[in-house]
């Protein structure tokens, strides 16, 4: 039986489509069961044209942060998840959600972590001045972008980068390393360290 996966997502989607792909194709033994977003997305969109089913949570439609954060957490629990990926969900989740889907949660990073944790790692290595940056994707726990990471990609750093090019050279090596994590946590090749 396949693996059920659910991303959460805040803009364009395109890990989520790379998964769904790797999915669909094979390569990785699971099926995206649902995408949540935290707000209007081109990634909804995307994933709707797939048939996978969204559901959209705007943090502004709830009374409180907590009370947004444990819709959260039974929304994605409903569909009996056995992977949570956070691909590009700019949102910080709460200790209760860490702990509902603990050692089955992941996060895809832009950056080499622990550099250039954050929302901005791609502006923030260029203006570093470092040589290379590149993903990661680690377990996610109750620190921004702090879980114990699970695999790297490096990416080299022109001289005439941009945020935009270079976010584009990560986001290439993020839509292989995402799939081949996916696949290895639901082979049971990779678990969170006790």
């Amino acid at each position: 039986m396949a693996g059920r996966i659910v991303v959460l997502i805040s803009g364009t989607g395109s890990n989520m489509e790379a998964l769904v792909g790797a999915c669909r194709r094979g390569d990785v033994p699971g099926e995206v069961v649902a995408v949540v977003a935290d707000r209007d997305c081109m990634g909804l969109d995307i994933a709707a044209g797939f048939d996978i089913e969204t559901v959209k949570l705007e943090p502004n439609d709830f009374s409180s942060r907590d009370e947004w954060n444990a819709v959260l957490r039974d929304k994605v629990a409903a569909f009996e998840p056995d992977l949570v990926v956070s691909a590009g969900f700019m949102r910080i989740l709460a200790p209760s959600f860490v702990d509902a889907f603990e050692g089955r949660a992941i996060n895809v990073h832009p950056s080499l972590l622990p550099a250039f944790s954050g929302a901005h790692a791609v502006r923030d290595a260029l203006a570093a001045g470092v040589k290379e940056t590149g993903t990661t994707v680690h377990f996610i726990d109750y620190d921004v972008d702090h879980g114990t990471i699970i695999a790297q990609e490096r990416v080299e750093i022109a001289a005439d980068d941009t945020v935009g090019s270079l976010h584009e050279r990560i986001k290439e090596r993020e839509h292989e390393l995402l799939p081949r994590v996916c696949r290895d946590l639901l082979q049971g090749k990779v678990r969170l360290p006790r």
